[in-house]
């Protein structure tokens, strides 16, 4: 279940303060997106978002080196960084947010297990990436994982 209350916060944060946020996302399959549109206002904040479920999209509508993905693989710290900052520039926006993780129930290993996300937020000074292990079925890692996007999202827009 999304947090209706943080995402109010957000986007109201987002129109007070004058930003934009565009988002890039894999394991939340648009979910952000989405999520953040179901606010009457949105489009004063929310530029666009792109689902990039492949490898092959991550690397040619976000510019994310193919080096990146082969040394570090689709779920990363790296990959998130390079996401996030490849549409923030992209869209250019004041925010760029992405995830990439493994949602289940399959396509875990013991290095990444289901459930394993990086949530990544770029903005002007810097980028930010979390790690997060979620137990739960796909939906509920995907809820989840919007979830810790909005309230990573708050915290940055509070202090700026």
């Amino acid at each position: 279940m999304i947090d209706e209350k943080i995402l109010n916060k957000v986007s109201q944060l987002l129109k007070n303060k004058g930003l934009t946020i565009a988002t890039a996302e894999s394991c939340t399959g648009g979910l952000i997106a989405h999520t953040l549109t179901n606010i009457p206002g949105s489009s004063e904040y929310f530029e666009r978002g792109v689902v990039s479920y492949s490898n092959k999209s991550k690397i040619e509508l976000l510019n994310v080196p193919e080096d990146t993905i082969e040394k570090y693989g689709a779920v990363s710290r790296q990959t998130a960084k390079a996401m996030a900052l490849g549409i923030k520039n992209i869209a250019n926006t004041d925010i760029g947010l992405a995830t990439t993780g493994v949602a289940g129930p399959t396509g875990g290993t013991p290095e990444k297990p289901v459930g394993l996300v990086y949530i990544a937020i770029a903005t002007a000074e810097d980028v930010d990436v979390k790690k997060f292990v979620f137990k739960k079925d796909r939906l509920g890692n995907k809820e989840s994982t919007c979830n810790a996007a909005l309230r990573l999202l708050l915290q940055h827009i509070s202090t700026q």
